[in-house]
């Protein structure tokens, strides 16, 4: 999913110092009192109310663990990662389909099997083992409700000029809700071709690139923007603080149902973790039932485990946003293995 990489709390080697460095450079600590989260955004409130903050405040006070967040986009987290190969720093990485598949590609997850995960759909988790869903989402775009009575319909709705400079959407390849506008797109126009035609086409009413998918939904709630792109969690969570924004799905074309697909925000331990020990125990908690359970109460998201059904006022909510909307099948491993070139040919299309 999003923003640039901004620790919410110390990050073991770039703020702690002393003896906690002593558990930095992939060496496993068992009596560690803190771990470190690399993760797209979307699951931290923008007032402190949101998933995240929950989970980790509640594991702290239970266990005695701090969890440091640091926030980036879906692929700048995947990227950092990389580059930090050597000496890692991460023991969690959370980020959304692509680029767990490009983590995991890269050589930068190591196996495990949470404590709950035979209760994901196969779907939502690696066969091998290297990562797992914890709260399952969708792709969508949102719309400024005071301004427009009703949200475009289909794809050749955001072609109209009155969305010039009034659309956004993140940049693909950096943001994996971006990178989603792509996959659908490719979805339905039925190949590279077609999508990048109309990619080219809608670029006439972009905005520009943008890094961070959350940074959009302030600008639509403001009327900055009309239209912008965006996930169901991240945006129905923010309603409260946001309340002029509207969740929207466009359909392929006229008389086409509006579509969406799965962009389920996946969890990984990192190869080398400084703290695996800590970080095991970690992806435990997040798949256990108490902490599933808040994530539609809490985080406005759809639980990743199938034995969870949530009865709260934001599943309800949830579930009518998603009603009548048809549900498609990305092919990740070919999304995964063709990403550059399809990043390649919206970047020649759109001249980004």
């Amino acid at each position: 999913m999003r923003s640039p990489l901004k620790p919410t709390a110390a990050v073991c080697g770039a703020l702690v110092l002393g003896a906690a460095l002593s558990g930095c450079g992939g060496v496993s600590r068992a009596d560690t009192k803190e771990i470190t989260v690399y993760s797209a955004d979307g699951l931290r409130g923008e007032k402190g109310d949101g998933f995240y903050d929950r989970v980790f405040a509640d594991y702290e006070k239970k266990t005695g663990v701090k969890v440091n967040l640091v926030e980036s986009g879906s692929g700048a987290a995947v990227q950092r990662l990389a580059r930090e190969k050597a000496n890692t720093k991460a023991d969690i990485v959370v980020t959304l389909p692509p680029f767990i598949q490009q983590a995991d590609g890269k050589g930068l997850l190591d196996t495990y099997r949470p404590k709950g995960e035979e209760r994901v759909a196969a779907a939502d988790k690696d066969p091998n083992g290297k990562w797992t869903a914890v709260v399952n989402n969708y792709f969508c775009f949102i719309y400024n409700k005071q301004q427009l009575k009703q949200p475009p319909r289909t794809w050749q709705d955001l072609t109209d000029a009155r969305f010039k400079n009034k659309l956004q959407y993140s940049t693909p390849g950096v943001a994996g809700d971006g990178t989603a506008v792509v996959v659908k797109a490719l979805h339905d126009f039925g190949g590279q071709g077609p999508a990048m035609e109309f990619l080219k086409k809608l670029q006439a009413n972009n905005v520009g690139p943008a890094s961070s998918t959350g940074q959009l939904a302030p600008k639509t709630d403001k009327g900055e923007l009309l239209v912008a792109n965006g996930d169901v969690q991240m945006n129905y969570a923010n309603t409260k603080s946001m309340p002029n924004q509207g969740i929207f799905f466009p359909a392929a074309g006229p008389g086409a149902k509006p579509s969406t697909f799965a962009l389920p925000y996946a969890a990984g331990l990192v190869k080398n973790a400084p703290h695996a020990a800590q970080a095991k125990k970690f992806l435990d908690h997040l798949l256990s039932p108490e902490v599933q359970k808040q994530v539609s109460a809490v985080g406005g998201g759809f639980a990743a485990r199938t034995d969870i059904t949530p009865t709260d006022r934001n599943a309800a909510e949830l579930a009518k946003i998603m009603d009548g909307v048809e549900i498609f099948r990305p092919d990740w491993n070919d999304i995964d293995k063709n990403l550059s070139a399809y990043i390649d040919a919206w970047k020649a299309a759109t001249g980004s």
